[in-house]
């Protein structure tokens, strides 16, 4: 009798937990959920109006300057962007309220201009720093107060991506890879799922397309070609990281003031623009991207990508890094396919979620955001190249605050920062 007392006290008590989680899943993704779908039309706007007037292109450096002015006149003055989320969620670091709206106009700018950036940056930041604000007028103690950061998270990035599953996995195993809060689940999914309807309540555009391929049957000859592109597309994601780092250390060292930096950033960005007289690689690129997934790009394209990206997000400029790498994946991929024999479009499609697990260490979204983006198809060959991607792209990664838990080829304990 006294078991069955103590059972029942226990599930009611989970029960009424279950009933706060979800209950402020909802309320956080409502929230972010249509601050996400304001941040997406406004950046939709900021593009169209840059593809419209290519002379905007020039006042970059201008749009830079009032960037780096904004931040300091917030008192930030060494910006953490996604590295301050990540941290919020494992110690005790806690968001501003002020760097929802600092990352808001940062990226718009950005994007206005043209510089080389994404958007899951400022989705992350965005969300993270409103729902810990949420979570203070729910006066939540500071485990708890992480399960709110991921929470945001998740929903701005479901908003802005169209890819619930993924936004929801993705807070959850981002932050401490090989070990991952399950007690955050259900708030998560929430908030992922409601901003989500929110978003496509409001029409937001988010990219998807159909790669017909990947529902053929699975072969050993083209296993091995696709495990191939896998480990090359993992190379491709530490040279992505490598530059970027050396990118930042190259601008901290011979241009310390950071109202100088992006200046040159700026016209860097322009020089490079004109030389290449092509727009391709203003902005987050998506229709490149989309070309792709058709089975066509420039064999160029995605080294390129990578160089106009470090020039942007490491000289001060805002937005973030995943959008890009879709973009250095899927061309990357593409190029690659047709070299060694497979569809182009099969090969961006793989080539796209390989250089995502490579930058993200996440195995587990990058399979789901491939569901997610290709429309459900492929889950054999999604899961052969994130597993070969995910084990040979060694411990770099996007953001420096990242823990790897576990060796990714022994089943060893390590607890160590990724290298950036």
């Amino acid at each position: 009798m006294k078991y069955i007392f103590s059972n029942t006290k226990q599930a009611l008590s989970t029960f009424q937990s279950f009933l706060r989680w979800a209950f402020i899943g909802v309320i956080v993704g409502i929230v972010v959920g249509l601050c996400g779908t304001a941040f997406a039309y406004v950046l939709k706007y900021a593009t169209s109006l840059r593809e419209q007037n290519p002379w905007i292109l020039f006042l970059l450096p201008v749009l830079g300057l009032i960037i780096v002015f904004i931040y300091k006149l917030a008192g930030v003055h060494h910006p953490r962007g996604t590295n301050l989320v990540l941290l919020s969620v494992r110690t005790e670091e806690t968001i501003p309220i002020i760097m929802a709206p600092l990352i808001f106009i940062s990226t718009v700018l950005s994007h206005l201009g043209g510089a080389s950036a994404g958007r899951e940056g400022a989705a992350l930041q965005m969300g993270g720093s409103i729902s810990q604000q949420i979570g203070r007028i729910f006066k939540a103690d500071e485990k708890s107060m992480h399960i709110f950061s991921m929470c945001g998270m998740s929903a701005c990035f479901a908003a802005l991506f169209g890819t619930p599953v993924a936004a929801a996995i993705f807070s959850l195993e981002v932050v401490s890879v090989g070990i991952m809060q399950y007690s955050a689940l259900i708030p998560c999914a929430i908030a992922a799922l409601t901003a989500d309807i929110i978003a496509k309540f409001f029409h937001v555009h988010h990219m998807q397309a159909s790669v017909f391929e990947l529902s053929m049957q699975f072969d050993l000859i083209t296993g091995l070609k696709v495990c191939a592109l896998a480990l090359c597309g993992a190379l491709v994601s530490i040279l992505f990281c490598a530059v970027l780092r050396i990118s930042g250390n190259l601008y901290e060292k011979y241009l310390e003031n950071p109202y100088k930096r992006i200046i040159v950033g700026g016209i860097l960005i322009i020089v490079a623009t004109m030389i290449l007289q092509t727009s391709d690689y203003m902005g987050a690129g998506e229709q490149v991207i989309i070309n792709a997934l058709s089975g066509n790009a420039k064999p160029e394209a995605f080294i390129l990508k990578i160089l106009f990206t470090a020039l942007a997000l490491e000289a001060g400029f805002k937005g973030g890094e995943i959008v890009p790498t879709l973009f250095i994946g899927s061309t990357f991929g593409c190029i690659f396919a047709s070299i060694i024999g497979i569809s182009p479009a099969f090969g961006a499609a793989l080539g796209m979620i390989a250089l995502f697990c490579g930058v993200t260490n996440c195995p587990i979204t990058s399979i789901f955001l491939g569901l997610e983006l290709l429309q459900g198809a492929g889950i054999e060959w999604l899961l052969l190249t994130v597993a070969v991607s995910y084990m040979l792209s060694g411990y770099y990664s996007l953001y420096s605050q990242q823990k790897i838990m576990y060796s990714k080829d022994m089943p060893k304990f390590i607890n160590k920062n990724a290298h950036q």
